[in-house]
């Protein structure tokens, strides 16, 4: 196991961030960091200003200088949970996993127990040693409120192998989805930068052009309603948010989705609240999933059927579709 560095930034204040806050000022130097890990190394005594310590509400001046020490985040032991999982496929070396919405993939921001990882590590404790502590097995995610298949690797061997099929883009994986708004053309390709949304830490945004991560989603609409779009993605590129910030980008956000501009009214709304409410998270579901086995180099497809929580929805606007058209009657008569 390799052991992360220190980070040491050294920088002085210029005429521009005179009277800024230290904390404020650290913010904008370390972007990567949260603000609460700031305040705990400024407190932990890893910031120093002309060689001193200061404490965070110290207002800078013009040509200190800021000498930052970074630790490397500690190695945390993740434990294993005995929660049930929905397995589709599984040999030595690959497992693969039908995620319900709302259990969220590794230990993260907010959420350090009910994982998959742990639930994962409980069914099969050999991944311990595959890929990151905190993430064994996993080759990919999916967000909390997005169901479907997932791959973890049981072994070193499968974890570099399906990574790099991953990098190489020849692993394929098949989204459907329910969409706000109707979408005139039948297919399409997105081609557009993703990036950080530089106004939140926990949205994704499409950067303008030359900055960002190249990402591609290609759609196909499978069903048309009044308001609404049920379509089939195919990721070409696996970036966070990926479907859900193109769509969104296209003005046409996921049902179920408050991240990404669902609160926008919408006139055409026809979907009752606690149909919506029932997702449990955003109508996407990972349907299908195709990767060649790391060991045996055979092409494995695997499939997942949609669940109820989006089924229901597309129930509803179908029933809503086939209603006759209220009939006119002239009272004058």
């Amino acid at each position: 196991m390799t052991v992360e560095a220190a980070r040491r930034v050294a920088a002085t204040v210029g005429a521009a961030e005179a009277g800024r806050r230290l904390d404020l000022w650290l913010a904008a130097q370390l972007p990567d960091l949260s603000r609460t890990r700031i305040k705990a190394l400024v407190g932990g005594g890893h910031v120093s200003v002309n060689g001193a310590a200061r404490k965070a509400a110290h207002r800078l001046k013009v040509g200190e200088r800021v000498d930052v020490v970074v630790p490397p985040p500690a190695l945390e032991v993740l434990a294993a949970e005995a929660i049930p999982l929905t397995i589709v496929y599984e040999d030595s070396h690959v497992l693969v996993v039908d995620k319900p919405a709302g259990m969220v993939t590794h230990p993260g921001a907010g959420r350090s127990t009910g994982t998959l990882a742990a639930a994962a590590l409980a069914h099969a404790p050999e991944i311990a040693g595959v890929g990151g502590p905190r993430r064994p097995g996993i080759v990919h995610r999916l967000d909390k409120g997005t169901s479907g298949l997932i791959v973890l690797a049981k072994s070193r061997q499968a974890y570099d192998a399906l990574t790099a099929q991953l990098q190489q883009r020849t692993m394929s994986r098949r989204y459907l989805c329910l969409a706000h708004g109707v979408i005139a053309p039948h297919d399409g390709t997105i081609d557009a930068p993703i990036a950080r949304d530089p106004r939140s830490r926990v949205r994704m945004a499409v950067a303008r052009a030359g900055t960002g991560k190249r990402s591609v989603t290609r759609f196909r609409a499978i069903e048309r309603f009044a308001g609404y779009t049920y379509l089939e993605c195919r990721l070409e590129t696996g970036r966070t948010h990926q479907i859900r910030v193109h769509l969104e980008s296209l003005g046409h956000p996921l049902v179920g989705d408050a991240t990404y501009g669902a609160k926008r009214a919408r006139p055409h709304d026809t979907l009752p609240a606690d149909l919506v409410e029932g997702l449990g998270g955003v109508a996407l579901h990972a349907a299908g999933l195709s990767f060649v086995h790391p060991a045996t180099g055979e092409t494995i497809e695997l499939s997942s059927p949609l669940p109820n929580r989006v089924t229901r929805l597309l129930s509803h606007l179908r029933d809503v579709r086939s209603r006759p058209a209220p009939r006119h009657v002239d009272r004058r008569l």
